[in-house]
């Protein structure tokens, strides 16, 4: 049925291929993907992320999301222009848009890969934070190449603009949220109210000229360690936590959706060599931003490991975030259309490669230097539910003669209900399974009808 539909679009003069691929580029250059998609996977990962958790990574996070992509910029850009001959706007425009992480590929990475929450928790924040550093390094370079006249006090105010206003109103919308839920009980309600949260904190910091990516993250980290806590019955609590799920995992699939649309094989073949030499210069401007920060905050007592240096070096991967910014890029007096497709190929090859690559030999590399934790025996996990029980009956008597607030109970409720999570998650299910299928196998050959055996002679007779 698909074949014949392609066939009688094709005989009419309709290539079906190219209309999707304008569509896609529509979607991009109108900003429908970053302001429709992004900001439910920011929010849902942020709404996880633990307050103490970001305390303990939160300088050497925001200095990779500032200074580090600074520092990229200037040295892809570099090694672009000098070593691999490209015109200087050409480099340090592509420089720019790669230099932030995606933030779409590395919620997901560290959704699946096991790494302790703090160092998941400092690329979290980095890829959320680094995209207000990008843009205003990626529009100064805009403006230089279009002669347009800026300052250095100029460009550090939108940057201070861009961040800290993205702060403020995401706290703010966050604030009003938590006001609101402690009002309501429906779990429909509460779930529509975080989605005016999400959306609203991201559309009034665009339409001040904020980072309306930057609102979200903060209004994500407020709802999930308050709001959530502190204003949502537990079985709200349990309606948000999945529908946010489920909305993340449908952004990421359409995130994806449109990098494999965006994505010319034929074009990037012909490209190969560029390419390469282009995600070369990535890397290294990747390894020259990671290394140096992470060194300095480790000699200052951060604690920050060669092992967590290499994971957020691999954790560097590009993306959806980047082919957006350079659909945004036009023809000037110094960039050609040429220079423009020069961009797109690179781009769109970096992030293919960045995603094939980095993200299977960060998987191989966690699970050689991070020992996964073994499947625990019933043994263990009954000894281990007997002590949360315990503490929770310990906490409930605390709480009923005033010792400890509502607040403080149902964040201890919380963690116990997360480390719960985790045990089920380590417990062995192969014996149940086993259980299953022996159940249905049972089932299924009783269904048979038996066939008589047959009566063997005698053979006395």
């Amino acid at each position: 049925m698909i074949t014949v539909v392609l066939f009688l679009l094709e005989s009419q003069g309709i290539d079906l291929a190219s209309q999707l691929r304008s569509l896609y580029s529509q979607l991009l250059v109108g900003g429908l993907f970053v302001g429709l998609v992004v900001p439910p996977l920011i929010f849902e990962a942020m709404i996880h992320l633990r307050a103490s958790d970001l305390r303990a990574v939160i300088k050497p996070s925001l200095a990779l999301a500032t200074v580090g992509v600074l520092i990229a910029t200037v040295v892809g850009g570099l090694i672009l222009w000098k070593v691999v001959g490209l015109s200087p706007y050409v480099s340090f425009l592509f420089a720019a848009l790669i230099a932030p992480t995606d933030t779409v590929t590395v919620l997901e990475v560290f959704r699946r890969v096991r790494v302790p929450s703090k160092l998941s928790t400092l690329l979290d924040t980095e890829a959320a934070f680094n995209d207000a550093t990008g843009i205003v390094i990626f529009t100064l370079i805009l403006s230089a190449i279009s002669f347009q006249q800026f300052s250095v006090s100029q460009t550090l105010f939108s940057f201070g603009f861009t961040l800290g206003a993205g702060v403020f109103i995401g706290l703010v919308v966050a604030f009003v949220g938590e006001l609101l839920s402690s009002l309501i009980e429906d779990r429909v309600a509460e779930t529509i109210l975080a989605i005016a949260v999400v959306y609203g904190s991201y559309a009034l910091a665009n339409g001040i000229g904020a980072s309306g990516l930057i609102a979200v993250a903060v209004a994500g980290l407020y709802f999930g360690n308050y709001t959530m806590r502190s204003a949502m019955e537990p079985a709200s609590r349990e309606a948000v936590t999945t529908f946010w799920a489920i909305a993340a995992f449908l952004g990421n699939t359409v995130a994806f959706l449109i990098i494999g649309f965006q994505t010319n094989i034929i074009t990037l073949s012909q490209s190969i060599l560029l390419i390469i030499a282009a995600f070369a210069a990535v890397t290294i401007a990747r390894a020259a931003t990671v290394y140096p920060i992470l060194g300095v905050f480790n000699k200052l007592g951060d604690k920050i490991s060669a092992v967590w240096c290499n994971v957020a070096m691999l954790g560097g991967v590009k993306g959806a975030l980047s082919i957006a910014l350079a659909a945004t890029i036009t023809t000037s007096a110094v960039i050609t259309l040429s220079d423009i497709q020069t961009i797109d190929a690179m781009v769109l090859g970096v992030a293919f490669i960045s995603i094939m690559l980095q993200v299977p030999l960060l998987f191989r590399y966690v699970r050689k230097r991070m020992p996964q934790t073994d499947i625990v025996s019933d043994i263990v996990i009954e000894e281990q539910f007997e002590l949360m029980a315990s503490h929770i009956e310990q906490l409930r008597k605390l709480k009923s003669q005033g010792q400890i607030s509502n607040e403080e109970f149902t964040q201890s409720i919380e963690e116990n209900k997360k480390k719960l999570d985790d045990l089920i998650a380590k417990s062995p299910v192969t014996i149940e399974t086993k259980k299953i299928i022996l159940a249905r196998a049972s089932a299924l050959y009783a269904s048979f009808p038996k066939i008589p055996k047959r009566k063997t002679k005698d053979k006395n007779k």
